[in-house]
């Protein structure tokens, strides 16, 4: 099987894992520092807070920005069900915006528009999470500006996005939105094993996070609400938190990966450039890249001609995995789910993203994948189609 996605761990990986476990510390020693200060350097953020899945960090960036009860977040149905949940996890309530039909991310036009509605009804959200479809960010200059001027955060999910760039500022250093959530899952384009991480400049946010993770306890001593001089060994919990540490063990891992972000982003571009080259000719609609976007291809998804009944659709993955190559489906909506059916979401509500999933198959792509098998991909298309 060729695999969608796979890491790819090399012996230097393997021997900074094995550090680690030779050292005094697998977890809560200096292996997370390092990797957190090392991914803010490269993506231009002041501080940056490491936690064991991008969905724990989701969780702690929303309570970090207040979201709570009586609050909305709202975000794009075409993402993996933590981009909502993690509202869910506040006591709020979530929402959805429809997808660009050209490049798959939230349609800024119909957000203006939502957003012009929930001003005149008093139910604007309180955070909104853009997701980095495939690896590319999405208009983020213009979402700035509409949190502006409606009052809500930006809390940016770019899970697939690191070592992607936006008019050249590196996706991560939040210049858009409060915080922004990185992925550190084995598919993704850098692995810790599992992990996620959490981007901000505000300091009042990063500390918030730093407790969050670690049952909301703290040791810093100015922070203490102790009646004369605490002992050495007084900690404090100050707030209802979770454990969501990340080990060094992982985060081992992940130094190590990063010094091959940019090699493996180069990697995924040049393939995705061939697939556009090789699958021009057949009944495909191909990824679209907005102007001034350089994405991390996270993803190459190519969507079949609609038929109408979703058979060609169906066909077609089956046929790919017959042959022995590992297609997917990202996303089936998230308003789609049964759990959000629940919740009163229905068909036919997001249009653009239930369109999409009735045509998009995400084709293999990792940086380890060789033209051969970039070249077997392709040609099981042209026999399927």
């Amino acid at each position: 099987m060729i695999p969608y996605g796979r890491q790819d761990i090399t012996a230097e990986d393997i021997e900074c894992v094995v550090d680690v476990l030779r050292s005094d510390f697998l977890t809560q020693g200096p292996g997370v520092p390092r990797f957190e200060a090392a991914v803010a350097r490269r993506v231009g953020a002041t501080h940056a807070v490491a936690v064991n899945s991008a969905t724990s960090a989701l969780h702690i960036a929303c309570l970090a920005l207040g979201l709570g009860p009586g609050d909305r977040l709202w975000t794009v149905p075409n993402t993996f069900v933590a981009s909502a949940n993690c509202g869910l996890y506040c006591g709020a309530s979530v929402d959805f915006v429809d997808i660009d039909p050209a490049t798959w991310n939230i349609d800024v036009a119909l957000l203006k528009a939502k957003l012009e509605t929930a001003s005149r009804s008093g139910t604007l959200p309180k955070v909104l999470v853009p997701v980095h479809f495939a690896g590319q960010p999405p208009d983020q200059e213009t979402i700035a500006e509409l949190a502006e001027h409606y009052g809500f955060a930006v809390l940016e999910d770019a899970s697939h996005a690191i070592g992607a760039s936006r008019r050249g500022e590196p996706v991560g250093s939040c210049r858009w939105s409060r915080i922004t959530v990185l992925s550190f899952h084995p598919v993704k384009i850098i692995t810790s094993g599992e992990g996620g991480m959490a981007l901000t400049n505000d300091e009042t946010l990063a500390e918030q996070m730093a407790m969050l993770r670690t049952h909301g306890i703290t040791r810093d001593t100015s922070r203490f609400d102790y009646d004369g001089v605490a002992p050495a060994w007084h900690y404090e919990q100050q707030m209802l938190g979770f454990n969501y540490r990340m080990t060094d063990i992982h985060a081992a891992l992940g130094v190590s990966q990063l010094r091959r972000l940019d090699a493996y982003v180069e990697r995924r571009n040049a393939l995705a450039a061939r697939y556009d080259r090789l699958l021009a000719e057949l009944p495909l609609k191909l990824p679209t890249t907005r102007p001034g976007n350089y994405s991390a291809f996270h993803l190459y998804v190519a969507r079949v001609a609609d038929d109408g009944t979703g058979s060609r659709h169906r066909t077609t993955y089956d046929g790919l995995r017959a042959r022995g190559i590992g297609t997917n489906v990202h996303y089936i909506p998230v308003h789609l789910q049964p759990y959000y059916r629940r919740l009163g979401f229905a068909p036919a509500q997001f249009p653009e993203a239930e369109a999409y999933a009735r045509t998009a198959l995400t084709l293999p792509l990792f940086p380890a994948m060789t033209e051969e098998q970039q070249d077997e991909v392709v040609a099981a298309l042209g026999e399927l189609l």
